[in-house]
């Protein structure tokens, strides 16, 4: 399994199961054009994005390069690195039919060609043993230790927390703590919700 410094964000749930079994790091997905009325998800992204870097690997059809479009106007571009998958005409093997545009998405390419794309978009491949990845990061438990969910004053303490970390107002305490998983390591979160 090769590890990558960088978060990779993908179109959905398959795409994100076919590179999880090439690459070690942390796989976001938009849920399609869910990312045009998700805030807290774009949220996720952009902080993923400051904090170690992120890969744009959307399917080439239309719809891929909207949504990669999407991505591209709201995080600056310092922190993207984009990676393009060939065009291959045919169908996913979960699918009935092909796609409207009949061609493969992220999910349909093997795994050489998933990986040969990464490096070409320039992903930060680490050495085996690196020590990234098994973490064990923040629960719920954690959130409630902290009084961040639970108690009568736990709605302005995550709103505090909130805006400490320049993140929606109105991100719920799950989204939250995806985020703090995602962009900080457990020592570092810890102390963000030591201080909130």
């Amino acid at each position: 399994m090769l590890k990558i410094r960088e978060a990779v964000v993908v179109e959905g749930r398959y795409d994100k199961n076919t590179l999880s079994q090439v690459v070690d790091t942390l796989i976001l997905e938009t849920r399609g054009f869910g990312i045009f009325k998700d805030p807290e998800r774009m949220a996720l992204l952009r902080r993923a994005a400051e904090k170690r870097g992120l890969v744009v690997l959307t399917d080439s059809d239309g719809a891929g390069f909207v949504i990669r479009s999407r991505i591209k106007s709201a995080i600056p571009g310092k922190y993207l690195k984009h990676a393009y998958i060939p065009d291959v005409y045919g169908k996913e093997r979960r699918k009935r039919q092909p796609g409207k545009e009949g061609k493969l998405g992220v999910e349909g390419m093997p795994p050489q060609v998933l990986e040969q794309v990464l490096r070409r978009a320039g992903a930060t491949f680490l050495e085996e043993g690196a020590p990234e990845g098994e973490r064990a990061g923040l629960t719920k438990a954690d959130l409630f230790a902290a009084g961040l969910t639970g108690r009568p004053d736990s709605a302005q303490r995550r709103q505090a927390l909130l805006k400490e970390l320049a993140l929606p107002e109105h991100m719920t305490a799950n989204a939250l703590l995806e985020v703090l998983n995602a962009c900080y390591s457990r020592e570092e979160a810890a102390h963000l919700l030591g201080g909130g």
